[in-house]
């Protein structure tokens, strides 16, 4: 990926999220604006990689970043650089809508949410853990991609831009559920095509 001019490109394809208020809520906004910032500068060629950590660099406190709210080892805790697995899930959520190849992405471990405080389908989020787990995404389509934001205190939106028309896919998240477990299918297709299974995802549940 490389930098690219300011301005979209005619065709976009978005994705609109809640940003629920929680600790440390002001943090996360500031991380989510902070690694946003860095992420939209960037183009992504027919072809290229799109590397999560690649564009957003270390979450450190010399970095700019504050201690935000994280799930780490199955418990919500605070770290510095917390709340910037819902920007990762909404890039991956973008990239199964606009057809892009998935070359690494980690489900959360745990889903703490009920479908009142869920900000986006079980089964569409993707969690990173700098030097440990990445997002990375390659663009097979023959257009140049951009990522853009628009950042308020409840809700995020990002989206593709391309200069010809992006076509959109249809998701289903379909769960399995299995005593204290979840399993989760993606299914993927193109309007009047077949149904296609994309990947599979696994959580523990919250005990009832």
């Amino acid at each position: 990926a490389r930098p690219a001019p300011p301005a979209d490109w005619p065709s976009r394809l978005s994705v609109s999220q809640p940003v629920f208020p929680s600790a440390l809520h002001e943090n996360k906004l500031h991380n989510i604006r902070l690694a946003c910032g860095r992420i939209a500068k960037l183009e992504i060629a027919p072809g290229a990689i799109f590397s999560f950590w690649a564009a957003v660099g270390r979450p450190g406190r010399r970095q700019g970043f504050r201690e935000g709210r994280n799930l780490i080892n199955g418990r919500l805790q605070s770290a510095v650089g917390g709340g910037l697995c819902q920007i990762s899930g909404l890039i991956y959520h973008l990239a199964l809508l606009g057809g892009l190849e998935v070359l690494e992405r980690y489900p959360h471990s745990l889903d703490i949410y009920t479908e009142e405080t869920r900000y986006t389908p079980l089964g569409a989020d993707a969690t990173v853990v700098f030097g440990y787990k990445d997002l990375r995404l390659r663009n097979p389509l023959p257009q140049p991609l951009r990522l853009g934001f628009a950042i308020a205190d409840d809700r995020v939106e990002g989206w593709w831009s391309g200069p010809e028309p992006l076509p959109v896919r249809e998701l289903e998240f379909r769960r399995f559920p299995a005593g204290n477990k979840v399993r989760v299918e993606t299914w993927q297709r193109l309007p009047a095509a077949a149904w296609q299974q994309v990947t599979e995802s696994h959580y523990r549940l919250l005990p009832a």
